[in-house]
C-alpha cells in the first residue's frame, strides 16, 4: 500500500531496496518502438540510445554511458559539466527526462521480456537486430584489443632501445685502463726506504784503542 503523505513517499523513494530502484529508472519509448514492442516505457540500460527532452541539453541524442542505481540517475556520452578548476565531469540526468530511440538488445534476458506477447515476425526482427548489435560489439572489442597490443609492443620496443643505449653510455664514461707502472715504482721506493732505515738503525762500529806510544813505555821503565 502506497501512502498519500509526501514525506512517506520521499522516504520510500530514497530508502527503497536496489531491485526496486532499478525498475524505477525507466524512460518512455519513441513512437516506432512503442508500436513495435507494444510498451510505453522500459528500464534504461547501458548502451541504449536516448534523447534528452528537457533541460539545458534538450535535443542531445547519444548512448547511455552509465546507470547509477543508488542516485537514480543516468550518464550520457557528450553531456558534461566544467568545474571551477577546468576539469570536465559527466552530468547526471534523471531517466524521466529521456526518450529511448534505440534499444540495446545484446542481453538475452531483456530480449525474452520484450518478446513476450509478440508475433513470430516481430521476434525474428528482434533476433536479427540483436545479432547485428553483437557483431558490432565484437568488432569494437577486437579494435580495443588490437590497440592495446600495439601500445604494449611500442612500450616493449622503447624498453629494448633504452636497454641497448645504457651499455653504450657506460662504455663511453669508463676511462681506459692505465698500465701498471706506478705500483712497480712504488715498490722500488719502498725497498729504498727500507734499506736506508736499516742502515740508519745499525749501530756505529767502535774504534779500536790505539796502541800505546813508545814514550809512555819508556816512562814506565820498560827496556
Amino acid at each position: 500500500m502506497i501512502s498519500r503523505k509526501s514525506r512517506k513517499q520521499r522516504y520510500n523513494l530514497h530508502n527503497a531496496p536496489l531491485h526496486k530502484k532499478r525498475k524505477w529508472i525507466s524512460s518512455h519509448l519513441a513512437e516506432n518502438l512503442l508500436l513495435k514492442y507494444d510498451r510505453r516505457s522500459i528500464p534504461v540500460v547501458k548502451g541504449d540510445t536516448v534523447k534528452i527532452m528537457r533541460g539545458s541539453f534538450r535535443g542531445h541524442e547519444d548512448k547511455v554511458a552509465k546507470v547509477n542505481i543508488r542516485d537514480q540517475t543516468v550518464e550520457i556520452e557528450g553531456v558534461t559539466i566544467t568545474t571551477a578548476k577546468g576539469t570536465k565531469l559527466a552530468k547526471p540526468i534523471h531517466a524521466s527526462t529521456l526518450l529511448i530511440t534505440k534499444l540495446n538488445l545484446t542481453d538475452k534476458w531483456r530480449r525474452r521480456k520484450l518478446e513476450k506477447g509478440l508475433s513470430e515476425t516481430a521476434k525474428k526482427e528482434i533476433e536479427k537486430e540483436a545479432e547485428e548489435q553483437l557483431k558490432v560489439k565484437e568488432a569494437e572489442k577486437k579494435a580495443v584489443e588490437e590497440a592495446a597490443k600495439a601500445e604494449e609492443a611500442a612500450k616493449a620496443e622503447e624498453e629494448q632501445k633504452e636497454e641497448i643505449a645504457e651499455p653504450i653510455k657506460e662504455e663511453e664514461t669508463t676511462p681506459a685502463p692505465e698500465e701498471s707502472i706506478e705500483p712497480e715504482i712504488e715498490e722500488d721506493k719502498v725497498e729504498e726506504t727500507s734499506e736506508t732505515e736499516v742502515s740508519e738503525k745499525k749501530p756505529a762500529k767502535k774504534k779500536s784503542p790505539a796502541p800505546k806510544t813508545t814514550k809512555k813505555k819508556k816512562e814506565e821503565g820498560e827496556p
